[in-house]
């Protein structure tokens, strides 16, 4: 018997790859040609990109006090994050392919690839290198996290939550016993999704 909401979250699946696909064709075809996952642009359009670089002179005059004595507290994130990163890359390594959990590809999540863009200085390819390896890490453990909690606990919580995981629709109800001990071994089997 499949899950009631199969139909529902094989819709979120669709729609949230539709909404990938826009913001990443939002502003139609990328003139350039992709070699090996690197983007390569003309020789031309680098020159023209180059054109709209601010010198870091330029960037950091125009930065304000405030910015430049933030940053390092902003930066001192990257050491609990790249523990997160090792961690939660070894914790599924070890425990995935015990419990048969499918493994979670860390290439999907972390992308690091605007540094390559010549109209950002070096403090901006510095800072888009930062965010893009920060916020995928943290997505990438998210997943990680998801498909753990659907193996181990698979309960909805009592309060609705934000920001919940579309793989909680699949979990028994909070206070059903007899729903938890009946489908919980379905349910920790329950990845065809990810195909």
């Amino acid at each position: 018997m499949s899950h009631p909401l199969e139909k529902l979250i094989a819709e979120i699946q669709t729609l949230e790859r539709s909404v990938a696909e826009k913001i990443h064709h939002s502003a139609g075809e990328p003139p350039d040609q992709r070699q090996r996952e690197n983007v390569v642009f003309d020789a031309d359009l680098r020159r023209r990109h180059r054109a709209f670089a601010t010198s870091l002179w330029r960037y950091l005059l125009g930065s304000t006090v405030m910015t430049v004595l933030t940053a390092p507290v902003i930066y001192a994130l990257l050491i609990p994050i790249a523990m997160l990163d090792l961690f939660v890359t070894v914790y599924q390594w070890v425990c995935f392919p015990v419990y048969r959990i499918p493994g979670v590809y860390r290439h999907e999540y972390v992308v690091i690839d605007r540094y390559q863009l010549a109209y950002l200085n070096g403090i901006e390819k510095l800072n888009c290198v930062y965010c893009g390896y920060s916020n995928g890490v943290l997505a990438y453990a998210r997943e990680i996290a998801s498909r753990t909690e659907q193996y181990w606990c698979p309960i909805k919580h009592a309060r609705r939550a934000k920001g919940c995981h579309t793989r909680q629709c699949l979990y028994c109800q909070f206070g059903d016993a007899e729903g938890y001990r009946r489908e919980l071994d379905r349910i920790r089997k329950r990845f065809s999704d990810l195909q």
